[in-house]
Protein backbone atom coordinates (compact mmCIF):
# COMPACT_ATOMS: atom_id res chain seq x y z
CA UNK A 1 0.00 0.00 0.00
CA UNK A 2 2.94 1.87 0.70
CA UNK A 3 4.31 1.69 -3.05
CA UNK A 4 1.68 2.69 -4.35
CA UNK A 5 0.67 5.73 -2.28
CA UNK A 6 4.33 7.03 -3.62
CA UNK A 7 3.45 5.63 -7.09
CA UNK A 8 0.29 7.72 -6.91
CA UNK A 9 2.01 10.93 -5.39
CA UNK A 10 5.16 10.63 -7.98
CA UNK A 11 2.29 10.55 -10.94
CA UNK A 12 0.37 13.28 -9.47
CA UNK A 13 3.70 15.79 -9.24
CA UNK A 14 5.12 15.15 -12.57
CA UNK A 15 1.39 15.60 -14.58
CA UNK A 16 1.56 18.94 -13.75
CA UNK A 17 1.80 21.17 -16.11
CA UNK A 18 3.34 25.04 -16.01
CA UNK A 19 1.32 27.74 -14.80
CA UNK A 20 0.71 30.53 -16.69
CA UNK A 21 1.97 34.04 -15.26
CA UNK A 22 -0.53 35.74 -12.57
CA UNK A 23 -2.21 38.37 -14.52
CA UNK A 24 -2.62 41.87 -13.69
CA UNK A 25 0.18 42.95 -11.72
CA UNK A 26 2.98 43.98 -14.92
CA UNK A 27 2.08 47.38 -14.98
CA UNK A 28 2.33 48.05 -11.72
CA UNK A 29 5.24 49.61 -9.79
CA UNK A 30 7.87 47.28 -8.29
CA UNK A 31 6.59 46.83 -4.58
CA UNK A 32 2.93 46.85 -5.79
CA UNK A 33 3.55 44.17 -8.14
CA UNK A 34 5.07 42.12 -5.64
CA UNK A 35 2.34 42.61 -3.49
CA UNK A 36 -0.29 41.65 -5.59
CA UNK A 37 1.58 38.66 -7.47
CA UNK A 38 1.06 36.04 -4.27
CA UNK A 39 -2.66 37.07 -4.43
CA UNK A 40 -3.40 36.55 -7.70
CA UNK A 41 -2.62 32.73 -8.06
CA UNK A 42 -4.91 30.51 -6.26
CA UNK A 43 -1.62 28.36 -5.75
CA UNK A 44 0.24 30.62 -3.85
CA UNK A 45 -2.73 31.71 -1.65
CA UNK A 46 -3.30 28.26 -0.73
CA UNK A 47 -0.31 27.30 0.07
CA UNK A 48 0.95 30.12 1.98
CA UNK A 49 -2.44 30.26 4.07
CA UNK A 50 -1.57 26.52 4.33
CA UNK A 51 1.99 27.08 5.61
CA UNK A 52 0.41 29.29 8.55
CA UNK A 53 -2.58 26.90 9.25
CA UNK A 54 -0.15 23.70 9.73
CA UNK A 55 2.37 25.39 11.36
CA UNK A 56 -0.15 26.54 13.99
CA UNK A 57 -1.91 23.25 14.70
CA UNK A 58 1.43 20.96 14.07
CA UNK A 59 3.76 23.25 16.50
CA UNK A 60 1.97 25.50 18.42
CA UNK A 61 5.10 26.45 20.41
CA UNK A 62 7.04 27.07 17.47
CA UNK A 63 4.66 28.08 15.43
CA UNK A 64 7.22 30.96 13.43
CA UNK A 65 9.63 28.73 12.37
CA UNK A 66 7.72 27.09 9.24
CA UNK A 67 6.67 30.67 8.04
CA UNK A 68 10.29 32.01 8.44
CA UNK A 69 12.23 29.06 6.61
CA UNK A 70 9.45 29.57 3.50
CA UNK A 71 9.93 33.45 3.46
CA UNK A 72 13.61 32.88 3.75
CA UNK A 73 13.87 29.63 0.93
CA UNK A 74 11.39 32.04 -0.96
CA UNK A 75 13.73 34.90 -1.19
CA UNK A 76 16.36 32.96 -2.33
CA UNK A 77 14.46 30.73 -5.41
CA UNK A 78 13.46 34.71 -6.09
CA UNK A 79 17.14 35.60 -5.90
CA UNK A 80 17.91 32.21 -8.21
CA UNK A 81 15.10 32.94 -10.63
CA UNK A 82 15.28 37.09 -11.57
CA UNK A 83 19.19 35.86 -12.36
CA UNK A 84 17.88 33.77 -15.07
CA UNK A 85 18.58 30.27 -13.16
CA UNK A 86 16.58 27.18 -14.33
CA UNK A 87 14.45 25.35 -12.12
CA UNK A 88 12.55 22.69 -14.04
CA UNK A 89 10.61 21.35 -10.77
CA UNK A 90 9.60 24.70 -9.88
CA UNK A 91 5.71 24.35 -10.81
CA UNK A 92 5.81 20.36 -9.27
CA UNK A 93 7.06 22.01 -6.27
CA UNK A 94 4.70 24.40 -5.89
CA UNK A 95 1.61 22.29 -6.80
CA UNK A 96 3.63 19.75 -4.81
CA UNK A 97 3.23 22.26 -1.64
CA UNK A 98 -0.64 22.45 -2.13
CA UNK A 99 -1.11 19.16 -2.17
CA UNK A 100 1.19 18.34 0.86
CA UNK A 101 0.45 20.94 3.28
CA UNK A 102 -3.54 19.70 2.16
CA UNK A 103 -2.52 16.34 2.62
CA UNK A 104 -0.86 16.57 6.37
CA UNK A 105 -3.49 19.39 7.54
CA UNK A 106 -6.24 16.73 6.30
CA UNK A 107 -4.76 13.36 8.21
CA UNK A 108 -3.03 15.72 10.93
CA UNK A 109 0.47 14.78 10.00
CA UNK A 110 3.39 16.09 12.28
CA UNK A 111 6.28 14.77 11.40
CA UNK A 112 9.64 16.38 13.30
CA UNK A 113 9.91 19.93 13.23
CA UNK A 114 12.87 19.88 11.51
CA UNK A 115 11.57 17.72 8.66
CA UNK A 116 8.85 19.81 8.35
CA UNK A 117 10.67 22.99 8.44
CA UNK A 118 12.88 22.02 5.64
CA UNK A 119 10.06 20.11 3.49
CA UNK A 120 8.24 23.85 3.64
CA UNK A 121 11.53 25.44 2.44
CA UNK A 122 11.91 23.13 -0.24
CA UNK A 123 8.35 24.27 -1.49
CA UNK A 124 9.24 27.99 -1.07
CA UNK A 125 11.96 28.02 -3.15
CA UNK A 126 9.78 26.50 -6.21
CA UNK A 127 7.36 29.53 -5.24
CA UNK A 128 10.24 32.38 -4.80
CA UNK A 129 11.70 30.65 -8.09
CA UNK A 130 8.44 31.71 -9.86
CA UNK A 131 8.33 35.06 -8.38
CA UNK A 132 11.48 35.62 -9.98
CA UNK A 133 10.72 34.69 -12.93
CA UNK A 134 7.20 36.38 -13.61
CA UNK A 135 8.97 39.80 -12.24
CA UNK A 136 8.34 42.30 -14.83
CA UNK A 137 11.33 42.74 -17.08
CA UNK A 138 13.42 46.03 -15.68
CA UNK A 139 11.52 46.02 -12.10
CA UNK A 140 12.87 46.82 -9.26
CA UNK A 141 13.92 43.40 -7.70
CA UNK A 142 14.55 44.47 -4.26
CA UNK A 143 10.85 46.31 -3.90
CA UNK A 144 9.15 43.50 -5.56
CA UNK A 145 10.77 41.49 -3.15
CA UNK A 146 9.38 43.61 -0.54
CA UNK A 147 6.17 44.02 -1.74
CA UNK A 148 5.73 39.82 -2.05
CA UNK A 149 7.29 39.03 1.49
CA UNK A 150 4.68 40.94 2.81
CA UNK A 151 1.98 39.65 1.16
CA UNK A 152 3.32 36.46 2.37
CA UNK A 153 4.00 37.19 5.81
CA UNK A 154 0.26 38.20 5.95
CA UNK A 155 -1.06 35.12 4.68
CA UNK A 156 1.04 33.04 6.92
CA UNK A 157 -0.69 35.23 9.44
CA UNK A 158 -3.94 34.38 8.46
CA UNK A 159 -3.09 30.58 8.41
CA UNK A 160 -2.15 31.32 11.76
CA UNK A 161 -4.87 33.32 13.28
CA UNK A 162 -7.15 30.17 11.37
CA UNK A 163 -5.21 27.49 13.85
CA UNK A 164 -5.39 29.60 16.62
CA UNK A 165 -9.33 30.24 16.29
CA UNK A 166 -9.58 26.48 15.81
CA UNK A 167 -7.23 25.72 18.59
CA UNK A 168 -9.57 28.15 20.74
CA UNK A 169 -13.06 26.20 19.76
CA UNK A 170 -11.17 23.00 20.44
CA UNK A 171 -12.52 21.61 16.99
CA UNK A 172 -9.35 19.86 14.75
CA UNK A 173 -11.95 19.00 12.24
CA UNK A 174 -12.15 22.21 11.01
CA UNK A 175 -7.93 22.10 10.25
CA UNK A 176 -8.16 18.90 8.53
CA UNK A 177 -11.44 19.69 6.31
CA UNK A 178 -9.33 22.76 5.31
CA UNK A 179 -6.79 20.80 4.80
CA UNK A 180 -8.84 18.32 2.48
CA UNK A 181 -10.32 21.62 0.55
CA UNK A 182 -6.27 22.55 -0.06
CA UNK A 183 -5.43 19.17 -1.57
CA UNK A 184 -8.40 19.16 -4.12
CA UNK A 185 -7.72 22.36 -4.84
CA UNK A 186 -4.15 21.25 -5.86
CA UNK A 187 -4.90 17.95 -7.69
CA UNK A 188 -7.58 20.43 -9.86
CA UNK A 189 -4.30 21.99 -10.65
CA UNK A 190 -2.77 19.12 -11.93
CA UNK A 191 -6.05 18.09 -13.68
CA UNK A 192 -8.43 21.04 -14.52
CA UNK A 193 -11.87 20.12 -14.58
Amino acid sequence: MRLSRSAIGSIVLTATSPALAHPGHHGLPGFAAGFIHPLTGLDHLLAMVMVGLWAGIAFPRHWWLCPAAFMIFMLAGFSYGAAGGGLPIAEMLIVGSVIGLGLALAADIRPPLALSAGAVALFAIGHGFAHGREMAAGADSGAFAGGFLLSTGLLHAIGLAGAWAIASIGQRTAGRAAGMAAMLAGISMVWPV
